[in-house]
């Protein structure tokens, strides 16, 4: 990545977030555009060739996951790092398999954004945890998952979970708890 021009798109809703992160990468090297929406992102996506992206999961009421797909369909080799304070199994797993490089958690230093892009293998050295989840981690997951099933729509993974629709929203507001 050295000595070349290496275009970069950030995603994220975070104004100020969006202008401490852009910063730190432009002293590494990137010319950076950041978007603050979706339909923003696409449409800079489709005026620019990006090598790089930085994808929150979260962006206003959007998801992130959305922006992946998007951004792999208008340029196939961008590598993508996704960034969320909403960790999920769930998330983490279709990331990937929509096609971004690497899922990290914020906050996450510059440095281990820039090795994400090359992350190209998994890494058979990392270590299960030797603690279980607890009840209400485990809870977030299911969560996640059963959104995911029903693509991101809220009231249809309500209806799925027996679940009142605004009770499953006031959930996920809630920051997910650590293992």
């Amino acid at each position: 990545m050295e000595n070349e021009i290496k275009k970069l798109l950030l995603i994220d809703d975070d104004v100020g977030f969006c202008e401490v992160l852009s910063r730190a990468l432009k002293r590494k090297g990137f010319d950076v555009t950041d978007a603050q929406s979706i339909s923003g992102a696409i449409d800079q996506a489709k005026e620019s060739v990006f090598e790089y992206a930085v994808v929150d999961l979260r962006i206003g009421q959007d998801s992130g996951l959305t922006m992946v797909k998007e951004l792999v369909s208008i340029h196939s080799e961008i590598k993508i790092v996704v960034l969320t304070g909403y960790a999920s199994i769930a998330t983490a797993v279709e990331a990937i398999k929509l096609g971004a490089k690497q899922y990290l958690t914020k906050p996450a230093d510059v440095e281990d954004i820039i090795a994400g892009f090359g992350h190209e293998q998994g890494d058979e050295q990392v270590e299960a945890s030797a603690n279980p989840m607890s009840v209400k981690r485990l809870e977030w997951e299911h969560l996640q998952k059963v959104l995911q099933e029903h693509d991101g729509n809220i009231s249809a993974a309500a209806r799925a979970m027996d679940m009142h629709r605004r009770t499953l929203q006031r959930k996920l507001q809630k920051k997910p708890v650590k293992h």
